[in-house]
């Protein structure tokens, strides 16, 4: 081997005039030494080379073409190139007589630019470039070709990743964009565009300080004085303002980019919209003041109702009945204000109609009785919903127990009418047994005085007829909605 090496790169300087790869008559390429360590020299390089005569028979190869083809060819047997097998870049099979040697030594030229795959012993394929060279004597014959075989594994691989990294960096729905340490936008994705309304074009060379409202003026500095020293800043939740001048809630994070020296040269931005988060976090809050507001309200009602009752009631199992059906109008009252909160979507529009909640109210009296319901219908907003259930719910209570839905043929006529800011609600009662006026406050008496006067700001009367009571209720719509 070291003989035959001698007679292409290491015998005498007529010799060495004659062979060298590529070497046309004409051409005279300096001589070598006759001392070159030649063999060494090709042992000790990273790529793999190997050396065939003028037919194509592999007379060399180094220790990097054995690792690279995953084994030792036959030297003067092998034929064009040393591995198990080949295949072009799609994986369509190569045979070795078309391989680029094999092309290198059949037009006698060398070739550049091909690439192939080698597949090892163990299956697994290695991508690589070629570049063979055929060599010849002093009278233009062809002696053989030397070739180099560079691994693109490595290579490949890197540029895969970057495609991936390009992939999703342009399908990403995130804004992610690139400045140099001056702050100067070096890049910008599709996800950029649709967030802050600058197309690549419009962004890309301009400072990103256009993209800061004035009071935040002061974070652009100090983001790039921790990215100059390798910093990361990670989810830093702040205000931008897009190119029609709104303004967006976004979280950022924001790396360090670094060149092959470990330099930081930029920083990436990643720009995550939060404004729905934001809007939900808000109403989650909003919700959970409200529900605490209510549960409040409803536990001081309901040890308002107790204490109220327990005056009015001289038993133990009269409180209880009392007690538990005044709790069953708040809960069906409790039920409407849920149930619009749900349909709304906001506590400030949360209404049910004074319809809805007379039918609710009334529902558990109207089996074998004469309810009559007329006139018009309005919104009620939830402030008022429990206050308006408790009233209805005491009057049709004392309807069933001492008026007129205690008696058969007893009838109550409900009537809605607005005028101009006000809402009159007309309860009569008809058909029952013989009213007579109370002096003494009871329950009753004392719910009409602080819920209509003290909570709705309206006013009440009572006209005790023999006949029935008729009570009329004037409260402004304003206080209802």
């Amino acid at each position: 081997m070291a003989a035959e090496l001698g007679g292409v790169l290491t015998g005498s300087p007529t010799s060495r005039s004659r062979i060298l790869p590529g070497a046309r008559p004409e051409h005279r390429p300096c001589a070598l030494p006759s001392n070159f360590p030649a063999e060494q020299v090709l042992e000790a390089l990273p790529e793999a080379i190997y050396i065939t005569d003028a037919e194509g028979r592999i007379t060399y190869y180094n220790q990097a073409a054995t690792e690279l083809w995953g084994l030792s060819p036959e030297v003067g047997k092998s034929e064009f190139c040393g591995s198990w097998k080949l295949y072009w870049p799609d994986g369509t099979p190569l045979p070795h007589d078309q391989c680029p040697m094999a092309l290198a030594l059949k037009e006698q030229r060398p070739v550049r630019g091909m690439t192939a795959l080698a597949e090892r012993p163990d299956g697994t394929r290695v991508p690589f470039l070629a570049v063979p060279t055929p060599f010849f004597d002093a009278q233009g014959n062809l002696l053989g070709a030397v070739n180099m075989l560079v691994n693109l594994t490595d290579q490949q691989a890197k540029a895969e990743a970057a495609r991936r990294y390009v992939a999703i960096v342009e399908s990403s729905n995130d804004a992610i964009a690139a400045k140099d340490l001056n702050g100067i936008i070096t890049a910008w994705n599709p996800g950029a565009e649709r967030l802050f309304g600058y197309t690549a074009d419009e962004a890309i060379g301009r400072s990103v300080t256009m993209l800061i409202p004035p009071d935040h003026a002061d974070e652009e500095p100090m983001i790039l004085a921790r990215i100059r020293v390798g910093e990361r800043v990670e989810h830093y939740e702040t205000t931008r303002r897009r190119k029609d001048g709104s303004l967006v809630d976004v979280s950022l994070t924001v790396s360090p980019i670094k060149n092959e020296r470990g330099q930081v040269v930029g920083a990436s931005k990643i720009a995550r919209d939060v404004t729905e988060r934001r809007r939900a976090e808000d109403q989650r809050q909003l919700l959970l003041r409200e529900m605490d507001h209510r549960a409040k309200n409803m536990l001081a009602l309901a040890g308002g109702l107790v204490n109220v009752s327990a005056r009015n009631e001289s038993t133990a199992a009269g409180l209880a009945s009392a007690v538990s059906a005044r709790l069953a109008a708040l809960a069906q009252a409790h039920s409407l204000v849920l149930r619009s909160d749900a349909e709304q979507g906001n506590r400030h529009k949360a209404t049910t109609t004074l319809h809805a909640l007379l039918e609710a109210i009334l529902a558990p009296y109207r089996e074998g009785a004469n309810i009559e319901l007329s006139g018009g219908d309005i919104p009620i907003g939830a402030g008022a919903i429990t206050s308006l259930a408790l009233l209805l719910h005491e009057f049709a209570t004392n309807a069933t127990k001492y008026g007129a839905l205690s008696a058969s043929g007893g009838r109550v006529s409900i009537s809605c009418a607005e005028q101009v800011d006000d809402l009159v609600l007309t309860w009569i009662e008809q058909g029952g047994p013989p009213v007579k006026r109370r002096h003494k406050e009871g329950f009753g008496s004392l719910l009409v005085r602080t819920t209509v006067s003290g909570q709705l700001g309206g006013r009440a009367s009572y006209d005790w007829k023999p006949e029935g009571v008729a009570i009329r209720l004037s409260i402004p719509k304003e206080r209802l909605a």
